[in-house]
């Protein structure tokens, strides 16, 4: 599996949001895009999903544009998890990850064995299994992000696509929701995750795409790409990149 970006930029009208970005993620993999608000984080996550078409350039899984590939078909390859979600109702949360497996059920017809099969392994590897007959508003926010990681999950789709799946989240849970993209990332998924914390680059990801402006402000190892000038010039922060004694890199800002 090989999701790649090349040369693509789009516009809202005469609003230019992203301009001549490009990379590639093979399986296996995390790629972190950093970048302030409006950068065009979700505006690329948009075109990547198939939902914008690029002014220019293209978005391909495994050599073929992604806006030639259908609806159904696109899904069993690339799952997105959104930042937040509010269902209409009060779903149980192994009904909110059953949802997952919609491209695979026909319009008049009911999930069958294998999709509530694909439901409870997903509930299972994202660790909330203990989780599945609860209300999904009933439910911290954590566990709502790792809920709709198992709906992405059981799509059985290998590439996953977040926007910002730490938002809002307490430190604890950002933890447990990072960790789980790392071991998912060992199963053999590609993942790429939006963020607006650059530690979050160094810990978990293997490379990083920095967006400022709409143009590609860096893109490649977080220990390589990631510097003090950059995150000056995404976040106007001034401060030095360090390492502590347990080998873990972070920022220290200038306060």
């Amino acid at each position: 599996m090989e999701l790649r970006v090349s040369k693509l930029s789009f516009s809202y009208g005469a609003r230019e949001v992203l301009r001549d970005v490009g990379f590639s993620l093979c399986a296996g993999e995390i790629l972190a895009v950093l970048g302030p608000n409006g950068a065009g984080k979700s505006t690329l996550f948009s075109c990547i999903l198939g939902l914008l078409r690029p002014k220019s350039g293209c978005a391909e899984l495994d050599g073929r544009d992604v806006m030639q590939y259908s609806p159904a078909r696109l899904a069993e390859k690339l799952a997105f998890v959104p930042q937040s979600h509010t269902p209409t109702f009060n779903y149980s949360v192994f009904d909110m990850v059953l949802m997952g497996t919609t491209a695979r059920v026909g319009g008049f017809s009911s999930p069958k064995e294998s999709e509530t099969a694909s439901a409870q392994a997903a509930l299972e590897r994202a660790g909330i299994s203990e989780l599945r007959s609860r209300g999904y508003f009933n439910i911290s926010g954590g566990e709502k992000q790792l809920a709709l990681i198992a709906r992405a999950l059981a799509q059985n789709a290998k590439t996953l696509i977040m926007d910002e799946p730490t938002a809002n989240l307490d430190y604890g849970n950002q933890l447990r929701v990072l960790m789980q993209l790392r071991s998912l990332s060992h199963e053999g998924y590609a993942v790429v995750f939006s963020t607006h914390n650059p530690e979050h680059t160094f810990r978990f990801a293997d490379r990083v795409l920095a967006l400022c402006g709409g143009g590609v402000a860096a893109c490649g190892a977080p220990g390589e790409a990631v510097t003090a000038e950059l995150i000056s010039r995404l976040y106007g922060v001034s401060g030095e990149i360090r390492t502590d004694s347990g080998g873990h890199t972070y920022l220290a800002p200038n306060i």
